[in-house]
């Protein structure tokens, strides 16, 4: 039997999607195949963050990160304006307000040249010409960065996938993963969570192939016969949860909050965890929504992936106040009381999360404030913003980032994509992997065609 495809993709988020559509423009004829668990594209990560291009200003010099988002941010720009999409580059500042942040601002200034990024110092008057509101010591003022709306990237992405020949299948979740013998073996679900003995092993490995499993133990095990035309080479067959079996040469696991599970389920050791944040938001209310003209963020504290509470005017004219970023109970766990036992079992089993707890107790329990009082989280706010009143919150759309997290507590700060045998995995790629899904989506489809 044929495979059905050249490449699957697991994840209708944007660098699924963007991945798919540089495969169709890479590689013309080429047979792909996006599955998503959701009725729609862009519900997770990709439909629920601030909506800012970002300009790769905070970025280590020389990471993937800085890289794809100064790259990605120009081309984000570009895809909009071609497209007819909303946006709009309205610049941002970072603002310092106490004199402790003066180090780190001036720090990040430096950073910001190194990346080719054009930054602009300035003193508290010429913040108030930009922010009238908005009160600090000094700030950074970077021209580069904007919003749109990346729901709407996503779908013109999936549009034009089809155009080029790929076929996106919503509602298909991946419950099972076979290569053929020699490749791997299926996984079973407590080895996806990582609970099982090959699951705790595979923690302290990078990805690679696991040991193979006979031909007949295989099929018996997950209901696929793995197969490979007469003269090709090796494949991968996955079972979706409605029980239909599609069969490819290769695939690409852009599975975001699941990324560790799927990487696990194609018999691939991800040497991490994905953990999961909430990051929650409040939105100005209409008559104190002058009171923010464009983009304000804090100075972040290095030693976090996390940008801190910031004033964001999104590209539909409302001011979103955010995010924090307190440990969420369910990947998908977009309220205080969303509680998945399977997710909470597989963060509190893991070292590393607990690693992370005892060395970062004293953020994580700032953060933790917030997220139960408004008040705290209005007094974060009015650090940048002392006009802004606690009345003038309203309750916003929450997120979940899909924090990678090595055994010993490392919070994994770059994107990470990972080889196994015919597989591809991106494994971390939070923000600003949006803003840089375009050169992102490219990578990856270099590398799964190199497999082919």
């Amino acid at each position: 039997m044929a495979d059905d495809c050249d490449v699957l993709v697991i994840g209708a988020g944007i660098v699924g999607l963007s991945t798919a559509y540089a495969l169709t423009r890479a590689a013309p004829g080429v047979r792909v195949v996006v599955l998503e668990k959701e009725p729609d594209p862009a519900q997770h990560q990709t439909g629920r963050n601030s909506g800012v291009i970002h300009s790769g200003l905070y970025y280590r010099p020389g990471s993937l990160k800085a890289r794809y988002a100064v790259q990605g941010a120009a081309e984000m720009v570009g895809f909009c304006t071609e497209h007819g999409l909303p946006h709009a580059v309205t610049g941002k500042i970072v603002v310092a307000t106490g004199r402790d942040e003066l180090p780190r601002l001036h720090a990040l200034a430096q950073r910001g040249r190194e990346n080719g990024i054009p930054v602009r110092e300035l003193g508290p008057a010429q913040i108030r010409e930009y922010e009238p509101h908005v009160r600090g010591l000094a700030a950074l003022h970077v021209a580069t960065t904007g919003v749109c709306d990346f729901r709407a990237v996503a779908r013109r992405l999936a549009e034009l996938a089809r155009e080029g020949g790929a076929e996106v299948r919503y509602g298909a979740e991946v419950r099972l993963i076979a290569r053929r013998p020699g490749d791997g073996r299926a996984r079973t679900k407590d080895e996806a969570d990582g609970t099982g003995e090959a699951g705790r092993a595979g923690e302290a490995g990078g990805a690679a192939g696991t040991g193979g499993a006979g031909e007949a133990a295989l099929e018996e095990a997950t209901g696929i016969t793995p197969r490979t035309d007469t003269g090709t080479r090796p494949g991968i067959a996955v079972r979706t949860a409605a029980g239909e079996v599609v069969r490819a040469r290769a695939l690409v696991n852009c599975a975001g909050l699941h990324s560790d599970r799927i990487a696990r389920l194609a018999g691939d050791r991800p040497g991490l965890r994905i953990v999961p944040f909430r990051g929650e938001y409040y939105e100005l209310a209409p008559d104190a929504a002058d009171l923010v003209r464009g983009l304000v963020y804090p100075v972040p504290d290095p030693a976090f992936p996390f940008l801190g509470v910031h004033l964001t005017r999104g590209i539909d004219g409302a001011v979103h106040l955010g995010p924090n970023a307190v440990p969420a109970l369910a990947r998908e766990g977009y309220t205080r009381t969303s509680l998945s036992p399977r997710d909470a079992a597989a963060t509190f089993t893991y070292p590393g999360s607990w690693r992370i707890a005892r060395r970062h107790w004293r953020y994580g329990a700032g953060e933790l404030r917030r997220s139960l009082s408004r008040r705290a989280f209005t007094q974060a706010v009015r650090r940048l913003l002392p006009a802004v009143d606690e009345a003038d919150l309203r309750p916003a759309q929450a997120g979940v980032r899909a924090q990678a997290v090595l055994p010993d507590g490392a919070l994994v700060d770059d994107f990470r994509f990972a080889s196994g045998p015919r597989t591809v995995h991106v494994l971390n790629a939070p923000s600003p992997a949006a803003t840089a899904s375009l050169p992102i989506g490219r990578e990856i489809a270099r590398r799964v065609l190199a497999l082919l």
